[in-house]
């Protein structure tokens, strides 16, 4: 029974040692930037810059699912978007909102968008003071870029029906999943590790509903364009994977070993501002805010 008692004290203790470090004492000012120098100092002391990377493609992700749900940005929803670095606006068509003509996949877009929203909140709430402003998004002329590089035509508008919403949706998603993984290894803090890996879970979820969706469409080979694409981005080596492998259904890109891979920040950049030169570009026409950028 003692040992059982100590336990649960331990148990107890780990959960608000989490919600202090993780962004459940912001309102005290505590944060993931007051962790103790002596953490951040292992392996590089990259927690906060990582987290902050992590912040900008989260507003990216999320600004476009709440474009697309409800036609208005996160910020309409009482989402703050202030902080370090250039602030920036969100270049988007007017009326974005997808005219959604399929029920499931309309809840699919409004459960990924409440989570989308919520990693940003998260986030902002964990680094506190440290927390970077959303950088400058561009929606509109950057998937009309990656249409014609990936072969899908001269233009291309995600936000015109569902169809072309999911695969909106799959080239950020597949990115997100690589992103985490790869900056797993930089961060030192246990509890900060144990918060990026909850993200990276949800994250898998929705790649996964988006690549299962997509298959169940017929749509593999426009996705298989975009997958070329981000190969061709992200330097040497053939580690991306479209929703088809020799035939049939590849709903989880992994490796040998059943692992999923990991993308550096580098190869990351890459991708989301269209260039092989991490120069801003793309998503990001004026680069990410933070010192990963």
């Amino acid at each position: 029974m003692v040992h059982d008692e100590k336990v649960a004290a331990l148990a107890a203790h780990g959960r608000r040692r989490f919600l202090q470090v993780a962004g459940g004492a912001a309102a005290a000012g505590v944060g993931i930037s007051m962790l103790p120098s002596t953490a951040l100092a292992q392996r590089g002391g990259l927690d906060v810059p990582v987290l902050n990377f992590a912040l900008n493609l989260e507003y990216l992700e999320a600004e476009y699912y709440s474009f697309a749900v409800t036609g208005q940005s996160i910020t309409n929803q009482g989402v703050g978007v202030d902080g370090l670095g250039t602030p920036g606006s969100v270049t988007i068509k007017q009326s974005p909102q997808v005219p959604f003509a399929t029920p499931a996949i309309a809840q699919y877009a409004a459960e990924i968008e409440r989570d989308e929203r919520a990693h940003v909140v998260f986030l902002r709430s964990a680094l506190g003071a440290n927390r970077v402003a959303r950088p400058a998004i561009n929606l509109l002329d950057s998937f009309n870029t990656l249409a014609q590089a990936a072969g899908l035509g001269a233009s291309f508008d995600p936000f015109a029906n569902e169809d072309n919403f999911l695969l909106g949706a799959f080239i950020f998603e597949d990115v997100g999943v690589t992103a985490y993984k790869g900056a797993a290894r930089l961060i030192a803090n246990k509890d900060t590790l144990e918060a990026a890996a909850g993200i990276l879970a949800v994250e898998a979820y929705h790649a996964s509903n988006i690549r299962t969706t997509l298959f169940a469409r017929g749509f593999a080979g426009p996705a298989q364009q975009i997958s070329d694409l981000r190969d061709i981005l992200d330097g040497a080596g053939d580690l991306d994977q479209g929703i088809t492998a020799n035939g049939v259904s590849n709903i989880v890109p992994t490796d040998a070993n059943g692992l999923a891979f990991s993308r550096t920040t580098g190869q990351v950049l890459n991708i989301v501002y269209g260039n092989t030169t991490a120069t801003p570009g793309l998503f990001f026409p004026n680069g990410l805010n933070g010192s990963i950028r």
